[in-house]
Parts: C-alpha cells; sequence; structure tokens
C-alpha cells in the first residue's frame, strides 16, 4: 500500500521530518538493511584478517593496497554523484510520468451521462455498458503490466466472474486472433455503441458524438501510454553502468577504508576507531539512493510504495456505474439558496480559522505600493516645437544616402520609427530662408546645386 504521511507534513514545525525518520514500512531502512549488513560484514571480515591473522610481511602489503584503494575512493575516479544523480532524476520522471498516465473514466464518466439520454431500460443499458468497456480495457492493460492486477486476475474468466466481461464478449473477445495486446478492442465496442446510440436517438446530435469520441480517445491514449511505459524502459545499459559505478566504488571502499596501524604513521590514519561512521553513512546515502531508483523505476509491482492499482480498478469501476446510472437525471430540486436575498453576504468561519478574516485579500502584488507626491504629479507633454540641429552630409557619402533617405520617407512619416529621429534631404530652411534676395528672386539652378542631403536631428529640451 501506498505510504501517504501528507497529514504529518501539512504545518511546517520544529522536527517535523525527524518523526518520519522512525517509520519503518516504506522506509529506506526496510529498503536497504540487507546490503547495510552485507557491507558491514565483508567490512568486519577483512578488518579481523587484517589485524589478527595476516603476518607483518602481509600486513605491509595489505596496508599498501589499502591506500592505493583509498586514493581512488577519494577523488572523482568514479563520478558516482553524477551518474547516480541524473539516473535518478531520469526514473523520477518517468515514475510521474506513469502516475498520469493512468486511465481514471472521470471526465468519460461525466460526458456519457450527460450525452447518452433514456431513463427506461433501454437507455440505462446503454451508459452502463459504455462505462464497463471503457473500464474493462483498463483492466486488461494493468492486468498486462501490473503483477498486482495479474495475481487478482490470472485469467480472462476470472474478468468475467468479476463482472467487467459477459461470457458472449468473452467469446468475441477471443474470436478475433491478434499476435499484439487486445487492451484496445473494448473500446472499440465503445464506439460501435456510441455511434449505435446516435443512430437511436440516444446522443442528440453529432457534437455530443463528437465529444464522446474525444474523451474516448484520450482514455485510449493513456492506456496505450502505460503500455508503451512497460515496452520501453530506461536504457539497461545506463541501468548497469550506474549499479557498476554504485557496487565497485564500495567495493573498493571496503578495503581503503579501513583503519591501519596508527604506529606506522600513515596520513589520515592517526586514530584506530574499527567503525567507519562516515564510510557507513556514505554508503547508506548512495546506496539509498539507488535503490531508489530501483524502487521507482517500476511502480506497478508490489513494493510498499507502489501503485495501488487494485484499489483504483474498484475505485474507478464504482464510481463511474455510479455517475451513469444511480446520478442520471437524479437532482434535487431547485430551490433558492441561503444568500439569495442578499446582495453582500460573507461565508462563517469556524472558531478555528476566524482568525483569516482579519488578514486583507490579496490584490496583486503592487497594491499595496507607495509612491511619492511628485511621482503622483501628471506631466503634461509641451507643445512647443523641439530644437533641431541640422548636420550636413558632404561628398560621396551624402549622394549614396540620399535614395536612402527618400525611401524611408515614408517610413518616418508613419510615425513607425522613433519619434526622436526625423531624417529628411531637403536643405536648411533657416539657411534658405537668410539667403533668399529681397526681391525674392531665386535662381533654380543655384538652388539645386547648393542642394544636400541632410540629417536633420531634432533635439527635445526639457
Amino acid at each position: 500500500m501506498t505510504v501517504s504521511y501528507s497529514l504529518e507534513v501539512a504545518d511546517a514545525r520544529f522536527g517535523g521530518f525527524s518523526k518520519l525518520l522512525f517509520r519503518w514500512r516504506g522506509s529506506i531502512y526496510r529498503l536497504l538493511y540487507k546490503e547495510l549488513l552485507v557491507f558491514c560484514g565483508v567490512y568486519l571480515f577483512i578488518s579481523v584478517m587484517y589485524r589478527f591473522f595476516l603476518t607483518p610481511k602481509q600486513q605491509d602489503l595489505f596496508e599498501r593496497v589499502a591506500l592505493y584503494c583509498d586514493q581512488f575512493t577519494n577523488t572523482s575516479f568514479i563520478p558516482v554523484l553524477f551518474v547516480l544523480g541524473f539516473y535518478v532524476t531520469l526514473a523520477f520522471n518517468r515514475w510521474w510520468g506513469q502516475y498520469t498516465s493512468f486511465p481514471l473514466p472521470d471526465n468519460l464518466m461525466m460526458v456519457v451521462s450527460g450525452n447518452v439520454h433514456g431513463t427506461d431500460k433501454r437507455g440505462r443499458l446503454l451508459r452502463r455498458t459504455l462505462m464497463r468497456y471503457a473500464n474493462l480495457s483498463s483492466v486488461l492493460i494493468l492486468r498486462s503490466i501490473s503483477t498486482r492486477v495479474l495475481k487478482r486476475f490470472p485469467t480472462l474468466e476470472h474478468i468475467v466472474e468479476a463482472g467487467f466481461m459477459t461470457t458472449h464478449e468473452l467469446k468475441k473477445f477471443e474470436s478475433h486472433h491478434s499476435d499484439f495486446n487486445k487492451y484496445w478492442m473494448p473500446l472499440t465496442w465503445f464506439s460501435n455503441l456510441a455511434a449505435k446510440a446516435r443512430e437511436e436517438g440516444r446522443v442528440r446530435d453529432d457534437i455530443a458524438l463528437r465529444l464522446l469520441m474525444d474523451e474516448l480517445n484520450n482514455y485510449r491514449a493513456k492506456c496505450s501510454l502505460l503500455f508503451h511505459y512497460d515496452w520501453i524502459s530506461i536504457p539497461l545499459v545506463y541501468t548497469q553502468v550506474v549499479t557498476l559505478a554504485v557496487y565497485s566504488f564500495f567495493a573498493f571502499c571496503v578495503v581503503g577504508r579501513q583503519f591501519l596501524n596508527p604506529e606506522k604513521g600513515y596520513k589520515g590514519h592517526g586514530l584506530d576507531l574499527y567503525v567507519p561512521v562516515f564510510t557507513l553513512l556514505q554508503f547508506f546515502f548512495y546506496t539509498g539512493w539507488l535503490k531508489v531508483g530501483e524502487l521507482i523505476i517500476n511502480p506497478f509491482g508490489e513494493d510498499d510504495d507502489d501503485f495501488e492499482t487494485n484499489q483504483l480498478i474498484d475505485r474507478n469501476f464504482q464510481v463511474s456505474m455510479l455517475a451513469v446510472d444511480d446520478m442520471y437525471q437524479n437532482l434535487a430540486p431547485l430551490v433558492k439558496d441561503k444568500h439569495w436575498a442578499q446582495r453582500h453576504f460573507s461565508i462563517p468561519y469556524t472558531l478555528s480559522t476566524a482568525a483569516e478574516t482579519l488578514r486583507p485579500a490579496f490584490k496583486g502584488s503592487t497594491f499595496d505600493m507607495r509612491m511619492s507626491a511628485e511621482d503622483l504629479e501628471i506631466h503634461q507633454p509641451s507643445d512647443d516645437p523641439a530644437q533641431k540641429q541640422f548636420l550636413s552630409v558632404n561628398g560621396s557619402l551624402g549622394d549614396g544616402l540620399n535614395s536612402f533617405l527618400q525611401k524611408g520617407r515614408g517610413l518616418l512619416r508613419g510615425g513607425s520609427l522613433p519619434s526622436l529621429l526625423d531624417v529628411s534631404s531637403h536643405p536648411n530652411e533657416e539657411e534658405e530662408h537668410d539667403a533668399t534676395p529681397p526681391n525674392g528672386n531665386i535662381n533654380t539652378s543655384d538652388h539645386r546645386e547648393q542642394e544636400k542631403p541632410l540629417i536633420k536631428v531634432a533635439i527635445i529640451q526639457n
């Protein structure tokens, strides 16, 4: 059974998680104690052999080997953290994906109850049969991937006995030969029966039939996804690499972390504590991490934290039949609610939650933002024309820019560029005014020769 501790961690308090450390069912102790006992036994055996049964010459050789092994366990030659962390993350994402892919009939039963009409025996039979086919498909796929479900329904006769399938349907099911899993066949019966209900007028329009088909396809997609999760696992080579990395690391630790004779002055061996406390903690964490990946890589087994597939089957079948049968058109009389005549009303609180009424409602992160009086003043842009400076562009650069400026004039007039830039190819208006003779006659040819492309930069002064 899945171990739930949500109530114990509903509130953060002192030592909240520490209370969970004393649980046995679903704990890391239950999952790891055998490997820990083996490691401690091997370590103890080597320690006793080194201290009491080896000759001085053999002890010197063992000490050199131990120092050599310890050299590699204290470095990153074996990337245990990297491969183990990435593997467990991948396994966790796969575990959560399998849970979210579990086929739940809730959406489908709502659509069936609301769109397959008829209070007579025929209408009731249609709705119950449709949901029975949907639940039968989920039982068939779970029977293919879950050991718990297979032990509950070892043969198709057991499924007939449970009421998911009739004897005639079993004969139909077995009469169609396929080399592949036939979990999808009851969903085909569902679609055909829904089309027949449309012909009979039980499904009143094509939109309702389309809605039924859409929800059916979503349900089928989840069944298919569970099948493929079971078929396509994390590549075996990656699982082997992680397992070899962890086990080889502690195989070297069981030799390299031995306490050597302090009298010989080996570096890091000034004390003889007999019990390698930190090595045991390291074993507990690393191997425990590996066991977590082993636990969640396939949640359809019989571990403490595996999915309760049998209980989910019971729940799905019961609620789907309740929704499409007992609750069909079974409504309470329409009456005015308690606050019908009140325009403004409040919902009561209990004494234990009354303090929550004193807290202001959240209206947005900037609602309580404070601003100075100067920032609140309204600024009206000035209507005075901006001062402008004109930069003359001479030479071949000006000739080259002339065509560009002519093409961009329409874009600038449309206002798609920033208003601070005003590019024009006409001459300076002020210089043109000063150069005009009193009689107002202007030599047109001279005027054209003096015309130069200009870039007019408007500088708005505050």
